[in-house]
């Protein structure tokens, strides 16, 4: 019973700094996606609308629209920046839309070249498994972003009988594993898929990048399949 009631308050700690850690996360896309994106269009639009401010003339038509297109363009940026918003968009979308989302962002920023594919009949995953799940993932992906120097990113969410097993991997700069310590994020993604009794492995070799295997088995009581 002790055991039981401990591995349950772990669990519970570790979904709720991965929930503060999520909110983090995005806060810090926010910051990236205006600077880079909606400050440029509504930087342009500013510069159009001074043109057309000395004088308003049929030579100036179509500026005038191009105007309007950019603030069209900033307007759907900003709806695609509130869905990242909400602190609980995993729970709503899932795990695969939730990377989709993610990956998006990083093509969008010209950070890297992503690529998401899913094999298998999908699965609903209970929540707050998949909260830690998406978190581990998104470990990995600040790790490319940060050190990796990599010019691809590959995700494959494979769904089986069993369980998914979850494959994300890097063409970066790699490093070598039996000279290198283990640091902060691999313990903290080892730590993490404990507690949803998911297994990790990872490995690494000088310039040939990173790649990450996480097998999740599925609580045989918490699943439905989505048909």
């Amino acid at each position: 019973m002790l055991e039981n009631f401990k591995a349950t308050q772990r669990f519970k700690e570790e979904l709720s700094r991965s929930k503060i850690e999520i909110q983090e996360q995005t806060l810090k896309n926010v910051s990236w996606e205006l600077h880079d994106n909606i400050g440029q269009l509504l930087s342009t639009a500013v510069m159009q609308i001074n043109i057309l401010g000395t004088a308003i003339s049929e030579e100036n038509a179509d500026s005038l629209r191009d105007v309007r297109g950019l603030v069209g363009d900033s307007l759907q940026e900003i709806r695609l920046l509130s869905r990242t918003l909400n602190k609980e968009v995993i729970q709503h979308v899932g795990i695969e839309k939730s990377i989709q989302v993610e990956l998006t962002r990083f093509n969008k920023l010209n950070f890297l070249e992503t690529e998401l594919k899913v094999s298998g009949t999908p699965v609903t995953i209970e929540p707050n498994d998949e909260i830690i799940l998406y978190r581990i993932v998104q470990e990995f992906f600040s790790n490319t972003i940060k050190h990796a120097e990599a010019a691809h990113l590959f995700v494959h969410l494979d769904y089986q009988q069993e369980g998914v097993e979850i494959t994300v991997k890097d063409d970066g700069v790699g490093f070598d594993q039996t000279s290198v310590q283990a640091n902060s994020g691999l313990l903290n993604m080892k730590s993490r898929a404990e507690v949803v009794d998911a297994k990790i492995k990872y490995t690494s070799s000088p310039g040939n990048g990173v790649t990450l295997v996480l097998q999740y088995p599925f609580k045989k009581k918490k699943i439905q399949n989505d048909y």
